[in-house]
């Protein structure tokens, strides 16, 4: 999606918009919604999810660039690090927490292979490789983990969180 981000070279550089910005209904999930407003994305509503399906991603590094009106995505709901932002959900305890609310954040995951290596504000959060021991899981919307390429997607939490996202953008590792 070509927002107000630093990528709009995309094509120059390599990066790609997976949303055009102009019509995500056809892909979204549930009573949450995201809506582009002022160059931005911005989430609202409740539960939901912006999912792109038209292809699956790995092997490349996935660039957000988003900021939060409250505490960090996350952090304030879970004491354990294993729920923090930039984390592999469940699977790996945070190794910082650099996000700032109501600052720009840009967070780099790149899934390469059996390794995904997440950054967070050019600070690591998460460096897993499959095989890794992963802590048990505590509650049921835990999920497991598949090193396989897949869709990318956006999710809202609550009606009381709003997220804005100014970029999100994929570019190949190979």
């Amino acid at each position: 999606m070509i927002l107000t981000g630093l990528f709009s070279d995309a094509q120059d550089t390599g990066w790609k918009q997976p949303w055009d910005g102009d019509d995500l209904t056809a892909c979204q999930v549930g009573p949450g919604k995201f809506v582009v407003k002022d160059g931005l994305l911005k989430s609202e509503g409740g539960m939901g999810l912006l999912w792109y399906t038209p292809e699956k991603f790995g092997n490349c590094v996935i660039r957000v660039e988003y900021k939060t009106q409250k505490k960090e995505v996350l952090n304030r709901r879970f004491a354990r690090r294993l729920h923090v932002t930039g984390v592999l959900y469940s699977l790996t305890k945070a190794m910082a927490k650099p996000g700032k609310m109501g600052e720009w954040n840009t967070m780099d995951i790149t899934p390469d292979g059996p390794r995904t290596i997440v950054v967070l504000k050019g600070v690591k959060v998460t460096d897993f490789t499959e095989g890794q021991a992963v802590p048990p899981k505590v509650k049921s919307c835990e999920p497991d983990r598949d090193p396989r390429p897949g869709y990318i997607g956006l999710q809202n939490h609550s009606g009381s969180d709003t997220m804005f996202f100014r970029e999100v953008a994929v570019r190949p590792l190979h």
